[in-house]
């Protein structure tokens, strides 16, 4: 091994200890168990290091890191799902909660009504409504929170989040609404209502 690569591998290893609070984050905020969490992150770094000669450059080695913990979530929510601890939503879609926020005609309630976001671009760059996101996140129920994850931040489609889930397609859809309306108003209640 060469000086420079000795030098690269090292920068890589600094670069791992660095993301490993974010890889941690991410993985309890879509396992919601601190110890389920832990030993995914666990499995993706020590992926990482072992496949580390492999990686090509032809993403950024973060975004490579973030995608083999991807992974590793699955393989740990498909361990969930055969220990019984994910439970589907059938029971829990109260469409006339949804309901109640639009008018026969299809409008949005003059209370229900989402307040003006300003610019988006300025808040998705502001660390502050990262803090109020994560936190929304954390608030919404286990399971809804799960499939908005897999849809939202991990990039499944529809018929992936039905297969590792056993929801129907309706049904996740149904999540997703419900999902991005509890998020809507949990970040206009915690970030917008600061920015006025």
């Amino acid at each position: 091994m060469s000086i420079s690569e000795s030098e690269e591998k090292n920068d890589r290893m600094q670069r791992l200890t660095a993301v490993r609070p974010r890889l941690v984050s991410f993985a309890r905020l879509q396992l919601r168990d601190p110890a389920q969490a832990e030993d995914a992150v666990q499995e993706a770094l020590a992926a990482a290091i072992e496949k580390d000669d492999t990686f090509s450059g032809r993403s950024g080695y973060e975004t490579w890191v973030f995608g083999i913990l991807k992974y590793k979530i699955l393989d740990a929510l498909r361990a969930q799902r055969r220990n019984g601890r994910w439970q589907p939503l059938e029971n829990e879609l109260d469409e006339e909660a949804i309901d109640r926020l639009f008018q026969q005609n299809g409008r949005w309630q003059e209370d229900a009504r989402p307040s003006s976001w300003g610019d988006p671009e300025a808040a998705f760059l502001n660390e502050r409504f990262w803090q109020v996101f994560d936190t929304c996140m954390i608030a919404l129920p286990d399971n809804i929170a799960r499939v908005f994850s897999l849809r939202e931040l991990m990039g499944l489609s529809t018929e992936d989040i039905c297969k590792e889930t056993g929801i129907k397609e309706n049904n996740c859809w149904v999540i997703l609404h419900r999902a991005r309306l509890r998020l809507r108003a949990c970040i206009e209640r915690g970030w917008l209502s600061e920015e006025k």
